[in-house]
This record gives C-alpha cells, sequence and structure tokens, in this order.
C-alpha cells in the first residue's frame, strides 16, 4: 500500500538554543518556591504558558504518573522531554494539515476520489488507479465518498492495521508541496 511505501515516521525534533532556553525560563518561572520540580497545578500553569491551553484532568494525570516516583513532581530534565514531545506532536499535526491542504485544491475542507487521483498522480505518478481508490476507500471511514480531515488525520496518525498502512511524515510533506496551490 501506499502508505507503508511512504515509509517515515515522525522524526526527532530538537528545539533551537533560545526555544530551550524559554523552556527553562518557563520551568523556573513555574517553580516558584524553587523546589526544583513543578508539582501538578506548576505543570498546568507552563503548559499554558507554552502552548496557550489549560491541560485536561487526563492529560496531567498521564505525565504525572509518568513522573519517577522518587520525585515530588517533574524535574527540569522531565519538563524539557514532555515539552519537546509536545512541540514534536504539534509540528507532526501542522504537516498533517498542509498535506490534507494541498490535497484539498478547491479548499471545501474534505477530499473526494478525484482529489485523490490529482494529488496522488504527481506524489506517485505510477501508482495504479485501483491502488488510490483501494487507499481512498481506506481512509473514508464512514464511506460517505469524502475524506474530512479527521479520517485523513487518522490514517496519517494511526493507520489501518493489518492493510499495511502505517503513519507516515517526512518525504511526503515535500512531496505535497509539489501541488501547489
Amino acid at each position: 500500500m501506499f502508505f507503508s511505501q511512504a515509509g517515515a515516521r515522525p522524526r526527532m525534533w530538537e528545539a533551537s538554543p533560545s526555544e530551550h532556553k524559554k523552556w527553562v525560563e518557563v520551568f523556573k518561572a513555574c517553580d516558584e518556591e524553587n523546589k526544583g520540580y513543578l508539582s501538578r497545578e506548576d505543570f498546568k500553569v507552563a503548559v499554558v504558558m507554552l502552548f496557550g491551553y489549560k491541560p485536561s484532568k487526563i492529560e496531567a494525570d498521564a505525565v504525572m504518573s509518568s513522573v519517577d516516583p522518587n520525585t515530588s513532581g517533574i524535574l527540569l530534565k522531565e519538563f524539557l522531554d514532555i515539552v519537546r514531545k509536545k512541540k514534536e506532536a504539534q509540528l507532526y499535526r501542522n504537516e498533517i494539515r498542509h498535506i490534507f491542504t494541498a490535497f484539498d485544491r478547491h479548499y471545501r475542507g474534505y477530499l473526494t476520489l478525484e482529489d485523490f487521483k490529482k494529488a496522488f498522480k504527481q506524489v506517485a505518478p505510477k501508482l495504479s488507479e485501483r491502488i488510490i481508490l483501494e487507499v481512498f476507500r481506506e481512509v473514508d471511514q464512514d464511506s460517505d465518498g469524502h475524506v474530512s480531515f479527521k479520517d485523513f488525520e487518522y490514517a496519517m496518525n494511526y493507520g489501518q492495521k493489518g492493510h499495511g498502512f502505517e503513519p507516515w511524515s517526512g518525504r511526503i510533506p515535500h512531496a505535497a508541496e509539489q501541488l501547489g496551490p
């Protein structure tokens, strides 16, 4: 299948020195009592400062449960790793949005089979029409003849296990750029 041929997983992203410095400054600002760690509430404030939203209880629980039980909270090293992963996921989602937008040449908010055919002919010209149709049907989760961003994002992130789909990134965003406006 095309998704498995595209092949790459989201690549590791590294923060610039100025971004890394900002993260450290946010950590220090949220660690008001200089404890050397962030409590659950401190972490929530840090996420608001860096990402502009308050994390849900589920997200905060997940982060706090991953913290070393021998510490009272999130150490700087752990915080930097959490923030890097969050930023990486944010960038990957933006890449997916970019690809979807490149495929959505009529700016309708969904993709048709014709959109798929045109896009895939430019990105993978040797891909047969039968394979393109098969990919479209797999991605169109509710079989309404339209691939929503939600459908597209699901296929990009999780794929269709057992059908050779894998998450993809890397080569494809660059290929999608060839499609132009």
